[in-house]
């Protein structure tokens, strides 16, 4: 396996422009969704991105694909930023980057079959094949992510909802990318279907030696499919790590308060672990803190968080805080 990065970001910005709701003079408010993250994501990898809502982790998927407009790099294998590319010379990357979005009936067509549903990018990026090949490969495709071929001319309403995400799974593939972005992609599913869909996937990238970012705000979730997690708070990167490591030894406050949150399956260890709570509410990505955005519900922090933006160091294990590791019990007690 070659070691050049598939997709490396650097200093990932995404940024909107809303309106003052002043006078006409008024200049317009911005909206720092993603500020400055970056990453490499190698052939074959899973990288998870965690974080609370409004973290900016599917407005930075968005940005990899070109749906959000965005300043720095996210370069492919070949050397292009894809970042301000036009449409059309987006186009070409369409079919190596696909995705699957967080509510599987939504995404998908309601006039459309089945079969139209997931042959759509086959026929739109591979217009010189047949409709008798074009069907064949979706036969295939159905097959392989679990469902009946014979349910071709089906429609979306005339299937559950881990049925659906199979299609939306099914449409990305089809193409054989290299990399499927999954964004939230089981958040919408019972807990009984998630597992389902999260094991198709680790199959299917085995299978097909696919690199996927797995977008989620469940930790439980991540851990199960994850090679390294990427932790965003306010459009930033907290911490960087190999999965084993990160859920061993989470360095940074916030991946702390994070993983005390996932329920464990012992009853005993549940109700002796300890709790980190997050005190406050995530403040407005309009008006960020300033040195560490997480300063102002971190219980460690310090006057040179206010001063000072903490920077990603470490070698693998990388953390963006001023004073990792972690946390006392007198911090904890803190933080309640």
């Amino acid at each position: 396996m070659t070691t050049k990065p598939l997709i490396s970001a650097r200093d990932l910005r995404v940024t909107f422009e809303l309106p003052s709701g002043g006078m006409p003079w008024t200049p317009p408010r911005l909206l720092h969704a993603v500020g400055g993250v970056d990453f490499d994501l190698m052939p074959g990898e899973t990288l998870g991105i965690v974080g609370e809502s409004g973290s900016g982790k599917s407005t930075l998927a968005r940005a990899l694909i070109g749906l959000v407009p965005a300043t720095g790099q996210a370069k492919w294998q070949d050397g292009t930023n894809l970042i301000g590319l036009s449409p059309r010379k987006m186009l070409k990357y369409r079919s190596e980057i696909q995705m699957v979005f967080q509510d599987p009936l939504a995404s998908l067509n309601p006039r459309m079959t089945v079969g139209q549903i997931i042959a759509e990018p086959l026929t739109t990026h591979h217009k010189g094949l047949s409709r008798d090949e074009v069907k064949r490969r979706v036969k295939d495709m159905m097959d392989r992510v679990g469902l009946l071929p014979n349910q071709i001319n089906r429609y979306p309403h005339e299937f559950s909802g881990g049925q659906c995400q199979r299609i939306g799974i099914a449409r990305a593939l089809i193409v054989q990318p290299k990399l499927v972005i999954c964004d939230e992609p089981v958040s919408a599913l019972d807990v009984s279907i998630q597992a389902q869909v999260i094991n198709l996937l680790a199959e299917l990238q085995r299978d097909l030696g696919l690199a996927l970012i797995f977008i989620a705000h469940d930790l439980s979730v991540v851990k199960h499919i994850s090679d390294r997690v990427l932790v965003m708070y306010l459009g930033r990167v907290m911490e960087l790590a190999e999965a084993e490591s990160l859920y061993a030894e989470p360095q940074h406050p916030y991946t702390q308060a994070l993983l005390s949150a996932v329920p464990i399956p012992d009853p005993q260890l549940e109700r002796n672990k300890r709790m980190i709570p997050l005190r406050g509410e995530l403040p407005s990505p309009m008006n960020p803190p300033s040195g560490c955005v997480f300063r102002t519900r971190c219980p460690r922090a310090q006057e040179l968080c206010a001063s000072h933006k903490p920077e990603l160091l470490g070698e693998g294990h990388r953390t963006a805080c001023h004073f990792p590791g972690a946390l006392l019990p007198e911090e904890v007690a803190r933080s309640a």
